[in-house]
């Protein structure tokens, strides 16, 4: 084996294993994203609803969509979107309605009630862009880089899934 071939086999590993420690990483920051919305609606006394029902209400914000939109503008990542739903409408978070064009759709919006744990959730994020700037964790500049490389990241994944098919 060749000087060349040689460093591009370590060059491909070390990459290998960056890559993974990336995706740890990436899996293990949205568990903690979870976990950082629970303990701030502990601490406020909200007891009713989940983490992943509160990034849904604040991923909907004002908008206006169906259970079909939540997976494909990124709003809901999970795959019970219909139990989420229906427990946010039960709790009266969201109210749901039939599409007149096509009943088989239903379309969903936060109440005043949803619009108050969104604000709750941009709250607690506005606190913690405040903080990593102000602490000196990531400024503007490093949150863009990092923010363009997992977008690239997406493309690429989302390519790989369509020439499956």
């Amino acid at each position: 084996m060749s000087i060349h071939s040689q460093m591009e086999t370590t060059t491909q590993r070390d990459f290998i294993g960056t890559y993974l420690d990336t995706l740890a990483l990436v899996e293990r920051l949205h568990r903690l994203l979870l976990d950082v919305i629970k303990d701030e609606f502990e601490r406020l006394n909200i007891l009713d609803i989940n983490a992943v029902q509160a990034l849904l209400l604040f991923n909907i914000g004002d908008n206006e969509v169906t259970a079909g939109e939540l997976k494909s503008r990124g709003y809901y990542q999970g795959s019970n979107v219909s139990y989420n739903l229906k427990k946010l409408v039960d709790m009266d978070y969201m109210h749901h309605q039939r599409c007149e064009i096509d009943r088989r759709s239903v379309r969903v919006r936060l109440t005043d009630r949803g619009r108050y744990i969104h604000g709750v959730v941009r709250e607690l994020f506005e606190r913690h862009a405040d903080g990593l700037i102000g602490k000196d964790v990531i400024d503007v500049d490093g949150m863009d880089t990092i923010t363009n490389s997992l977008r690239r990241i997406e493309r690429y994944w989302t390519d790989q899934i369509r020439y499956i098919y």
